[in-house]
């Protein structure tokens, strides 16, 4: 960056496929969130199981992915890091793993890149709050869609991943 702003490189396949990131992405879409607003945890069960790669454009976001892979060794298991256009991260959310987020800054807008199409017959989610993952999310009242609030726990879910070795 300078004085006039920032260039950055959003995906570029070689170091992705360094880093273990080989893969097709097949769709871009974005999202526009404001404060307080948080989204998921979405997931799309096969045969159109999304990865999906993640990056915020505009303001900051706390960024979540749940391994929802039956068998797995981190089963249950969360991870999270905030995502702002200050700092230029991405996550990488595979298959076989949930993904939310809720917006820390007034707004936020999100990049996704998607490995598969949305599809509405794979399409799923977990309670943002089940604590049997336990999810820290930065906010306690969030504003949530109707869809959001009454998805099923983990334990009720009908995700369909297995984990493979």
């Amino acid at each position: 960056g300078d004085s006039r702003g920032w260039f950055r490189e959003m995906f570029k396949a070689a170091p992705y496929a360094e880093a273990g990131i080989a893969t097709m992405f097949v769709q871009d879409n974005a999202s526009h969130s404001e404060r307080g607003v948080l989204r998921g945890l979405h997931f799309q069960r096969d045969p159109h199981a999304q990865g999906k790669l993640v990056s915020v454009v505009h303001g900051e976001v706390f960024d979540v992915a749940v391994d929802i892979r039956v068998g797995s060794p981190t089963f249950g298991n969360w991870v999270g890091e905030y995502l702002s256009a200050e700092n230029g991260y991405q996550l990488w959310i595979p298959a076989g793993f949930a993904h939310g987020f809720c917006v820390t800054a007034a707004s936020a807008t999100l990049s996704y890149k998607v490995t598969a199409p949305y599809s509405a017959v794979s399409d799923g989610g977990i309670r943002w709050n089940d604590p049997a993952i336990g999810v820290s999310w930065p906010v306690s009242d969030p504003v949530l869609s109707p869809k959001d609030e009454v998805q099923p726990f983990l334990a009720e879910s009908d995700h369909g991943f297995q984990y493979s070795f």
